[in-house]
C-alpha cells in the first residue's frame, strides 16, 4: 500500500490491544457490508465497461486475536494464538467479497430500474432490491449483537456464510449482464443458466429459480396478452415475436397472395430458453386471434384462474395454458371459416369451376367470347371479357352457386418456357 493511501487512515490499528482490534475490525466490517467506509477499510470503486470494487486494510491489522470460546463445563476462556490461526485482516477479507456483491448489486438496481432498460430488468430490479432489504435487515440485527456486546469476528463470519453464497451468485449474474448490457430474454436466460450451474447448492438454486421467475413476470404477461388476445404489448422490443407495420391488410385486395398473413408477425432472435419448444405455437396462436379480429370477429380466450401465466416454474403448467389457448384459437378460426365464410360452400363453389360439375358455364363463355378470344394477347380487352364470363355464369346453372361473382378472368400477357 502506498503512502497516500497509508495516510487516510487513523492511528493505526496495530497499536491498540488485540480484544479493542476486533471490536473496531467488527465495527468497520459491520459498515463495509452495506458499503459505508470504516475508519481502517476504505471502499474503493473503479468506474467503468467492467465496474470493479476492492477494499483496503490498514496494514498494521495483522495481529492475532484471542477469540473468545465457551464451553457448557467451564464456561468462558480465550484460546490462545497457537489455538486459532485466525488473524485480523485474514478474517475480514473473507467477509469482504459479500461486501463487494452487495454493492455491485445496489449498483446493478440503481442503474436498471429505469424503464427504458426494459421490463424484465425492471422486475428483476424489483425482486434484486427486496432482497437487499432483507439482507440489510440481516446486517442490522448482527450491529445490534455487536452492541450488546455478543458479536466476535468468528461469529459475524459465521453469521454472513449463507448470505454470502446467494450474493456472490447474483454478484455473477448482474456483472454478465452490465458487461453485454443485455435486457429482455437474455436477462431470463442468463438467470436460468446460472440456476443450473448451481445445482449442486440447493439453497442458491431456488434462490435464483426465484429471481427468474419475479424477473419473467413481465415478460410473461406480454406473452398473456399475445396468447389470449393475439396484441403484441411490447413497448421496449423485449419479445420474440415481431410485428411489421408496415404490411396493411389493404394490399389483400390486389393481391391475394400477398404477404400481410405470412410475414405481419414473425420469430425474432432472443427466444427464452424455456419457451424454445414451442415458440412456433405461440407465433400461430396469436396469428390466428389477430386473423379473427382484423376480420371483424373479437374473440379471447377466456383465461380462467388456473390458466394465469405469470410465472412458469418446474410443473411447467404455463405450457399447458398455452397449449390450451392455441387449440382454442384454432377451433374458434376454424368454426369462423365454417360457418360465417362458409368454408365447405366455397370449396363447393370451386368443384363447379376447377373440376367442370357443371361445366356449360364454360361452353357458354367460350361461345360468345370467340371473337374476343381470337384476338392476339396484348389486344385483348379483360373487361370484356370479364363482362362475358359474368353473362355466362348468370344464363347457366352456375347462377345458382351464391359464390359465382367471386370468379374472375385474367389475361397472361406472357408466355413462359420451360
Amino acid at each position: 500500500m502506498n503512502q497516500t493511501t497509508v495516510a487516510n487512515f487513523e492511528k493505526p490499528i496495530g497499536c491498540y490491544s488485540p480484544s479493542v482490534q476486533e471490536l473496531i475490525v467488527i465495527d468497520d466490517v459491520l459498515s463495509a457490508m452495506v458499503g459505508i467506509e470504516g475508519r481502517y477499510i476504505l471502499i474503493k470503486r473503479v468506474r467503468g465497461k467492467n465496474d470493479d470494487i476492492s477494499f483496503l486494510v490498514d496494514p498494521s491489522m495483522d495481529l492475532a486475536l484471542q477469540v473468545k470460546d465457551y464451553d457448557n463445563v467451564n464456561g468462558e476462556h480465550y484460546l490462545t494464538v497457537s489455538e486459532t490461526d485466525f488473524i485480523v485482516q485474514e478474517l475480514a477479507k473473507r467477509i469482504f467479497p459479500l461486501c463487494k456483491s452487495f454493492l455491485l448489486i445496489e449498483q446493478f438496481v440503481e442503474s436498471r430500474s429505469q424503464f427504458q432498460n426494459g421490463l424484465v430488468n425492471h422486475a428483476f430490479s424489483a425482486a434484486l432490491r427486496a432482497l437487499l432489504l432483507d439482507y440489510q435487515a440481516m446486517v442490522a440485527q448482527l450491529e445490534h449483537q455487536f452492541r450488546l456486546g455478543r458479536l466476535s469476528l468468528q461469529g459475524l463470519w459465521f453469521y454472513c456464510q449463507p448470505m454470502m453464497r446467494s450474493m456472490q451468485a447474483l454478484s455473477t449474474v448482474i456483472q454478465k449482464a452490465s458487461v453485454d448490457n443485455i435486457s429482455g430474454s437474455a436477462v431470463l436466460n442468463l438467470l436460468q443458466s446460472q440456476a443450473k450451474a448451481m445445482a449442486g447448492d440447493n439453497a442458491v438454486r431456488l434462490m435464483l429459480e426465484k429471481m427468474t421467475q419475479c424477473a419473467s413476470s413481465a415478460y410473461m404477461s406480454i406473452l398473456e396478452r399475445w396468447v389470449y388476445e393475439g396484441v403484441i404489448d411490447d413497448p421496449y422490443g423485449e419479445f420474440f415475436i415481431a410485428e411489421d407495420k408496415s404490411l396493411q391488410k389493404e394490399s389483400l385486395t390486389q393481391d391475394y397472395e400477398a404477404k400481410y398473413w405470412r410475414q405481419r408477425y414473425s420469430l425474432k432472435d432472443g427466444i427464452p430458453s424455456f419457451l424454445a419448444n414451442i415458440a412456433g405455437t405461440i407465433l400461430t396462436t396469436g396469428k390466428y386471434l389477430n386473423v379473427m379480429r382484423e376480420c371483424g370477429h373479437n374473440v379471447q380466450v377466456p383465461p380462467s384462474e388456473n390458466s394465469k401465466l405469470m410465472s412458469f416454474g418446474s410443473n411447467h403448467h404455463y405450457l399447458e395454458c398455452i397449449k390450451a389457448a392455441y387449440n382454442f384459437a384454432s377451433s374458434e378460426l376454424l368454426n369462423l371459416i365454417k360457418e360465417k365464410y362458409d368454408l365447405t360452400g366455397r370449396l363447393r363453389s370451386i368443384k363447379h369451376y376447377l373440376l367442370l360439375d357443371q361445366g356449360d358455364f364454360l361452353v357458354h363463355f367460350m361461345d360468345i367470347a370467340r371473337d374476343e378470344l381470337a384476338k392476339k394477347p396484348d389486344e385483348v380487352s379483360v373487361e370484356k371479357l370479364q363482362s362475358l364470363l359474368d353473362l355466362a355464369l348468370r344464363t347457366t346453372a352456375a347462377a345458382a352457386d351464391p359464390f359465382h361473382e367471386g370468379l374472375t378472368c385474367v389475361v397472361a400477357r406472357k408466355i413462359f418456357s420451360a
